[in-house]
């Protein structure tokens, strides 16, 4: 068996262990109903299993590539790793987990996305602030709402006090 052939059995039996031990935590928790907060964990446990059989099958059939992609680019097509993106999105996520208990989930989501969308906005596209500012708003609202009517669960609510 060659090298590619097994690394592909590897990530697929990797994905599918993870799968199986997701599902077994998942088992685990408290049910209150058909559609309650194991619901999601669930059916992300079900999926994951899924996609790791599917690719242990796929890597049964697998014959190796003919030649890397990344090679083709050659030197003088090589981007560099946008480390100054990664380093602000970690930061953003900092500053989201630190304020949301004070601010509250409604907003500082909003806020989180937006400035997130700005982030990873490529350099040479203008930045459409309106449209940003809308699926901010509208996801964090929608979010907000499927959790605390359709999953009961009460996500921290800062100083709006909804």
């Amino acid at each position: 068996m060659d090298t590619y052939k097994r690394k592909e059995l590897l990530v697929g039996a990797l994905m599918l262990g993870a799968g199986l031990f997701y599902l077994f935590l998942t088992i685990n928790l408290p049910r209150k109903g058909t559609i309650d907060a194991s619901t999601v964990p669930y059916v992300l446990s079900f999926g994951l299993c899924l996609l790791g059989v599917l690719q242990l099958l796929a890597a049964r059939k697998a014959t190796p590539a003919a030649a890397d992609p990344d090679e083709d680019a050659g030197p003088g097509n090589d981007i560099p790793p946008d480390y100054p993106t990664v380093f602000k999105t970690l930061g953003l996520i900092a500053v989201y987990v630190a304020l949301l208990q004070k601010v509250g989930f409604p907003i500082m989501t909003a806020l989180y996305l937006y400035v997130q969308f700005i982030v990873i906005t490529p350099r040479e596209q203008k930045i459409n602030h309106i449209s940003y500012v809308v699926i901010a708003v509208i996801t964090s609202t929608i979010i907000y709402y499927l959790f605390r009517q359709g999953f009961d669960l009460m996500l921290p609510t800062g100083f709006l006090k909804i």
